[in-house]
């Protein structure tokens, strides 16, 4: 039996994310376009929670960064804990590129319709603010997770050769 070489953790690649905001956008976009009329008014600060997010991961990379890097005088990060970190870092940023997603597709609906339908109106500065939040979230993730790499790996880990 061949031994069991170990799992890398991937960095967060643009692909993934650009991936994932498209296809919510298009997903959204089509619904918006079957259901728009039901749809409550957006609350104008809709999207901005995901800027609540955002600032736990700029904390975490700000207070974190120095522990990673060894600095003098703090306390190095437990492994655990740096896991969950990384775990929230990569969960962020893909959230937010959904997110981002969501508001561009109903901003694309919106904006044909913004000077002939009342709530279009409200709900396009809904769609801007909330596509501002996930733009935030997505840097402070991408951020975080920069801010987590071991300073004694390569930037990209290497691929094990086969025998």
């Amino acid at each position: 039996m061949a031994p069991r070489r170990a799992e890398h953790l991937s960095f967060t690649k643009p692909g993934q994310l650009i991936t994932a905001g498209v296809a919510a956008a298009v997903v959204v976009f089509l619904l918006t376009q079957l259901a728009y009329g039901d749809l409550p008014r957006l609350p104008l600060a809709a999207g901005a929670t995901l800027l609540l997010i955002a600032l736990v991961d700029l904390v975490l990379a700000l207070t974190m960064r120095p522990r990673i890097k060894r600095k003098p005088g703090t306390e190095p990060v437990n492994s655990l804990t740096a896991a969950r970190a990384v775990a929230l870092a990569k969960a962020s940023s893909m959230a937010g590129a959904i997110m981002a997603g969501v508001w561009i597709g109903l901003g694309a609906y919106l904006l044909p319709i913004v000077g002939t339908v009342a709530a279009a109106q409200t709900d396009i500065v809904a769609a801007v603010i909330g596509l501002i939040s996930a733009a935030a979230l997505i840097a402070a993730g991408l951020w975080l997770e920069h801010s987590l790499r071991n300073p004694d790996e390569p930037e990209e880990p290497l691929d094990d050769e086969e025998d």
